[in-house]
């Protein structure tokens, strides 16, 4: 079962189930959940991928923008107007603004926002255990034949939160507290 707006908004006074929304979100909600602003902006610089059975690593990563709530945003020198433009054919990982704070009787599933695929941009990402704490991740890949601006803050996706009956499994991945990226290879848990 999907959690609408009333029930969610409850969660996040009663146990911060996500932090940092915008204050269009806490008061008028749209649609079955909350929409995601683009937090930060990274791009992968180089190294090595690796998935294997019981290690893994990624590859390095640049972090190009930071979305910064008192604003409006802190830009590296080639984003002085904070935007980000995903040429055709680029990819980049995008973090959330918002933090999420997951109970174990919940998951969150993200849906792209209709403009965001509607100007050619894809994203991707997981969904959000149960037990998980930080932002979120999604890779974004510019599939159609145009430019896409993203300005910092921005909303682009869509959480949906779903109710795990019989509880979850609390989460233990390496991934708690959002981090982007591995530093090295190394064994998964």
């Amino acid at each position: 079962m999907i959690l609408g707006p009333k029930k969610l908004l409850h969660l996040v006074k009663k146990i911060r189930l996500v932090e940092n929304l915008d204050d269009r979100e806490l008061t008028t909600p749209e649609g079955a959940g909350f929409d995601i602003r683009l937090g930060e902006v990274h791009k992968i610089v180089g190294g090595t991928a690796y998935l294997g059975v019981t290690h893994r690593e990624t590859p390095q990563i640049e972090t190009i923008a930071t979305y910064v709530e008192s604003q409006k945003s802190k830009v590296k020198s080639q984003n002085k107007n904070l935007k980000i433009t995903i040429k055709p054919g680029e990819f980049y990982l995008l973090s959330s603004v918002e933090t999420f704070n997951i109970p174990l009787d919940l998951t969150v599933n993200f849906k792209p926002r209709t403009t965001t695929f509607r100007s050619g941009l894809i994203i991707r990402t997981g969904n959000v255990a149960p037990g998980y704490h930080g932002k979120v991740t999604f890779a974004a890949k510019n599939e159609g034949p145009v430019p896409v601006t993203l300005e910092l803050g921005c909303r682009f996706a869509h959480a949906q939160f779903y109710e795990v009956k019989g509880g979850g499994t609390q989460y233990k991945g390496q991934w708690q507290g959002g981090r982007v990226t591995t530093k090295k290879r190394e064994k998964q848990i």
